[in-house]
């Protein structure tokens, strides 16, 4: 994607704390000028957020990922949202690369919160005009909002670098049924197989049993979708059960690094030889491994930006490989 046009000055682009290296990125994609603004963190855990320039009456398009610290950053995301409501902002727009709270979007066992739908109500009541979600964990939560929401993906992003290793004889590996539909896509993208993995979670925590592989991987180079990935642990069991299938090699293709705990030395450690990442996530400032490659979003999210503010369908931006 190139840009062609200039855009009009009535938008701005801000940075929150999590997204600070994306937003600079899109913002040099945009051949914009970087919103300014200030955060502070008091001693009491508490956050002081200044929007430093004139914004009345422009569309402001807010860039911050949820993710650690989540709430700190969420509650950065909705004090923005409302300073630049205040400052008379035209329309405000946040762009949320990795959304923490997309796992709690049902209630799955009795007296649970939906942890979604009440930051969805908190966005939306702090003023937000229009959200952008990056490979939502849970399509539905979408219908949270009664104002417009696009979920995009980093599909055509990733199956591109994919192709571009040139994997012999590859076969996408979806990790559960639930992401069934989104791993079909990568298999039409590299024109390969497609296996399924049946877990199990009995817990709320991190961890999955593998309970079976449906599918052929013998003698194959496995590359598992994921929307995201925390601790690896699930990630490194199905990589281990590929391996014992007959699949001759691992690889792994995730929209999400979150790369928690010991991450590192569980992936540095496992029979996992590649994995593709996109910079969502910016809670280390390096790869955690030699073995994870990271590819930027910001050309996809720049354009959507283009598109969004000058009234252009983004639809082929976020649905084809």
């Amino acid at each position: 994607m190139i840009m062609k046009e200039k855009l009009p000055h009535n938008m701005i682009i801000f940075a929150g704390s999590g997204s600070s290296r994306l937003t600079k990125k899109i913002c040099e994609y945009l051949n914009v000028q970087q919103g300014q603004c200030q955060l502070i963190r008091f001693s009491e855990g508490t956050l002081f957020v200044q929007i430093d320039e004139n914004i009345r009456g422009k569309d402001v398009y807010i860039i911050q990922s949820t993710s650690n610290p989540a709430n700190d950053n969420f509650m950065e995301l909705l004090f923005m949202i409302d300073a630049c409501k205040r400052a008379n902002a035209k329309t405000v727009t946040p762009i949320i690369p990795y959304f923490s709270y997309a796992k709690g979007d049902k209630m799955d066992d009795a007296r649970v919160s939906i942890r979604a739908r009440v930051c969805a109500d908190a966005i939306e009541s702090t003023g937000a005009d229009h959200v952008v979600f990056l490979d939502l964990h849970a399509q539905q939560i979408q219908g949270f909002f009664s104002i417009p929401v696009d979920n995009l993906h980093a599909l055509p992003i990733l199956s591109k670098s994919l192709r571009e290793k040139r994997i012999k004889n590859p076969v996408i590996v979806s990790p559960d049924v639930g992401f069934i539909k989104q791993a079909r896509l990568f298999a039409k993208a590299l024109d390969c197989s497609l296996v399924i993995v049946y877990k199990e979670r009995v817990a709320h925590d991190e961890n999955a049993k593998v309970i079976n592989i449906l599918g052929d991987v013998n003698g194959k180079t496995a590359i598992i979708v994921d929307d995201f990935i925390a601790s690896g642990g699930t990630l490194i069991e199905a990589a281990e059960n590929l391996i014992n299938r007959g699949a001759l090699s691992v690889w792994a293709s995730v929209t999400h690094g979150l790369f928690t705990k010991n991450a590192k030395e569980r992936i540095q450690n496992s029979p996992i030889e590649h994995i593709i990442v996109t910079d969502s996530v910016e809670t280390e400032s390096q790869p955690v491994s030699d073995k994870i490659q990271i590819v930027s979003i910001a050309p996809l999210v720049g354009e959507v930006i283009r598109r969004i503010h000058n009234g252009d369908s983004i639809s082929e931006l976020s649905c084809t490989p």
